[in-house]
């Protein structure tokens, strides 16, 4: 058996009382990302196993309805880098996958079949968001069982008009994120995550002790992995100080508008999501 106490003690900064992490399962409390990875390559016949279990992911009634593109053109994955511009470690990946939501195939297999594709809606874009990110989940848990790390990046949407070109991605298909792949040169510390009384509810949702529970968070965030000045959000709006927590940290993030235009970039590739 995992020594239970440890685990959960580096993932979440606190006991957790009666907890017995099983040998199969404590790999995944001791994941970590990677932003850094050597020049070794990953055999195609070992990325096409990896590939293999995330198509083995759930998928809502069958429809599949996700894409992945691999990247291992170190030009092509360094020009996404250049745009992220502030991640210029992604270009270091042997390997970049962008997962990719995917109404199209649907749409394409209703055509064979002489039958209208009736479900053009935000139910079918959230399908297919939920569809995507179990399989990148199962990607990232087959490739750390393995020895390999990765790092998903949000950003490409940041970047959507770019991307999406670069790629050749047709109507009714969308970057979800981007995922580095590659043998790590260090392993991290393991991310302190909320305690699991904030995220985990019994029966019926209560945030009641939210405040109180977000202040010991905080400071137990501080003491291990205080923010650094430069990670913190939006100072061009908001001045930098020391003693900013995590919790104050996502206020400054989350108070600015993101990729505000990505509904509109949406409905350019087909997609009506009434």
């Amino acid at each position: 058996m995992a020594d239970s106490k440890a685990l959960l003690r580096a993932r979440f900064g606190i006991d957790i009382p009666g907890a017995e992490v099983p040998d199969a399962v404590a790999p995944l409390i001791d994941r970590r990302v990677t932003r850094r990875y050597t020049e070794q390559d990953v055999p195609d016949s070992l990325l096409d196993a990896l590939l293999a279990a995330a198509q083995s992911a759930p998928a809502k009634s069958d429809l599949q309805q996700y894409s992945v593109v691999v990247m291992r053109d170190r030009a092509r994955i360094k020009q996404v880098a250049d745009w992220i511009g502030t991640m210029d470690w992604i270009a270091s990946a042997p390997v970049f996958l962008v997962w990719c939501g995917d109404m199209r195939r649907g749409q394409r297999l209703c055509a064979l079949h002489d039958m209208p594709h009736a479900n053009n809606n935000l139910d079918t874009f959230l399908n297919t968001a939920v569809d995507c990110t179990l399989a990148m989940a199962q990607f990232i848990a087959a490739a750390d069982a393995v020895g390999l790390s990765t790092c998903p990046i949000s950003y490409v949407r940041s970047h959507i008009e770019r991307v999406s070109p670069l790629l050749g991605l047709p109507s009714g298909v969308y970057p979800v994120a981007g995922l580095t792949v590659g043998w790590p040169v260090f392993r991290r510390p393991v991310s302190m995550r909320l305690p699991p009384a904030v995220v985990v509810h019994r029966e019926r949702y209560d945030d009641t002790a939210l405040q109180q529970q977000i202040a010991g968070y905080d400071e137990r965030r501080r003491e291990r992995d205080p923010v650094a000045p430069g990670s913190l959000k939006n100072n061009d709006i908001y001045p930098p100080r020391d003693g900013v927590g995590w919790s104050e940290n996502v206020a400054r993030q989350l108070s600015v508008p993101e990729r505000f235009g990505f509904a509109a970039y949406l409905k350019t590739k087909g997609f009506d999501l009434a």
